[in-house]
C-alpha cells in the first residue's frame, strides 16, 4: 500500500534523483516534475529504477511535464492530487552557462519556491511541503568567504538578502538562495495553509550520481570539485570543509513527509564532521588506502590540492530528529571515486 503520492520537482538534478529512488523504496507513489520527456526517459533508464521495476513493476512512478517554472501557475496541474511536495528544482551555479545573475540565478530560485507554493494552495489536500535550501541560504556571502568568523550558524539563522552587484557567480548563487529562504518564510508569516513545510539546506554534496553514464558527467556536478582534485588540478579558490553525504540528505528529504516525528516549520541543516566539518585534502590518503591499484597504475593521479577554510555548521538537530549520523568525507569520497573508476572500466 503506497504511504502517499508525493510530488519531485527538480527529478533530474543530483539530489531530486536520489529523493525520487529514495521515495519509491520507502513506499511512496512518486510524480515526477521534470522538464521533457527526454528527461523522464534518462530517469527511466537508470539502474536503480530498473532494478525497482523488475521487483515491483514501477507503476507508482509518473511524471509531468513543467517546461518553465518562472511561467505563471507552472505547478498548478502538478500538484493536483498529491498528498506531498518535495521543492528540488533550482539553478545550478555554472559560471560557464551563467551570463544573467538575477534572470538565471535569482528569479528562478526565488519565483520557483514561491510558484509552487502558490500552486499548492490553490488546491486541497497538499499536507506537507519539503523545500530544498541551502547552507547558503543562512550564511551571508561575507562570512562565506571569510570563513574563520567563530559564528556557529544552524537551520534557523536568517540573513538579509543581498541585492548585488554581483561579483562572481558563487556570490549571485548564495543570494539566490536567502531570497528563496527569506520568501518561503514570508509566504508562511502571510498566508493561512493546510499544509505546512520543513527546509532542508545541506552543505556541498557528494556522493555517488546514478544519472551519470560518463566520467565528464560525474565531473560536472557538484563530485567536480572532488574529481577535479583526484585527477590532478588544483582548486581555484579555497572553500569550507562542508560536506554531506547524497545519500543523507535524500533520506532527510523522505523522512521529513512524516509529520509524526518531524514537526512542521522546522529547518534542518545537512552536514558531516560536527562543527569542525571536513579538510578536502584528507581526500589523498582516502583514496591511496582505499584505492591503491589506481594509484600504482596511474589511473588516479591523486595529487591536486584545496584550500578548506573553516566555517561552523550546527547540524545537531538533525542528527537527533532523523535519528542517524551523517556518514563521514571518508564515506562520501569513497562513493564517488568508486563510480568514477566503474565508469571508467566500461568505457
Amino acid at each position: 500500500m503506497s504511504a502517499g503520492l508525493v510530488l519531485i520537482t527538480g527529478a533530474t538534478g543530483l539530489i531530486g534523483y536520489s529523493v525520487v529512488v529514495e521515495a519509491l523504496r520507502s513506499g511512496y507513489s512518486v510524480r515526477a516534475a521534470v522538464r521533457s520527456q527526454a528527461k523522464a526517459d534518462r530517469i527511466l533508464a537508470t539502474k536503480p529504477i530498473k532494478e525497482l521495476w523488475s521487483s515491483n513493476p514501477v507503476a507508482n512512478l509518473s511524471f509531468v511535464f513543467v517546461p518553465d517554472i518562472l511561467a505563471d501557475g507552472a505547478y498548478d496541474e502538478a500538484v493536483q492530487g498529491v498528498q506531498f511536495v518535495i521543492h528540488l528544482a533550482s539553478p545550478v551555479p555554472n559560471q560557464n552557462l551563467i551570463e544573467d545573475f538575477e534572470t538565471q540565478l535569482i528569479q528562478p530560485a526565488v519565483k520557483g519556491t514561491t510558484g509552487i507554493l502558490t500552486s499548492a494552495l490553490k488546491t486541497t489536500g497538499i499536507k506537507r511541503i519539503v523545500i530544498t535550501s541551502s547552507t547558503g541560504g543562512i550564511v551571508s556571502f561575507h562570512d562565506l568567504i571569510g570563513f574563520g568568523t567563530g559564528k556557529t550558524f544552524d537551520g534557523d539563522h536568517r540573513v538579509p538578502a543581498d541585492n548585488g552587484p554581483y561579483a562572481h557567480v558563487m556570490q549571485a548563487y548564495a543570494a539566490s538562495k536567502v531570497k528563496a529562504l527569506l520568501a518561503t518564510d514570508e509566504f508562511f508569516a502571510n498566508n493561512k495553509t493546510e499544509f505546512d513545510h520543513v527546509n532542508i539546506m545541506p552543505s556541498f554534496v557528494l556522493g555517488r550520481n546514478d544519472l551519470a553514464t560518463t566520467p565528464e558527467e560525474i565531473a560536472s556536478s557538484s563530485n567536480g570539485v572532488l574529481m577535479r582534485l583526484v585527477l590532478g588540478h588544483d582548486a581555484p579558490m579555497p572553500l569550507p570543509g562542508t560536506t554531506v553525504h547524497l545519500e543523507d540528505v535524500a533520506k532527510m528529504h523522505v523522512l521529513s513527509l512524516d509529520s509524526a516525528k518531524v514537526a512542521g516549520g522546522s529547518n534542518f541543516v545537512a552536514t558531516s564532521g560536527g562543527l569542525e566539518g571536513i579538510q578536502f585534502n584528507d581526500y589523498q590518503e582516502i583514496v591511496n588506502r582505499r584505492f591503491p591499484s589506481t594509484i600504482e597504475n596511474g589511473r588516479l593521479p591523486n595529487n591536486g590540492t584545496l584550500t578548506t577554510k573553516s566555517l561552523k555548521l550546527d547540524a545537531s538537530k538533525a542528527e537527533t530528529v532523523f535519528g542517524f549520523k551523517f556518514q563521514g568525507y571518508e564515506e562520501q569520497v569513497v562513493s564517488v571515486v568508486r563510480q568514477y573508476l566503474e565508469i571508467l572500466g566500461s568505457s
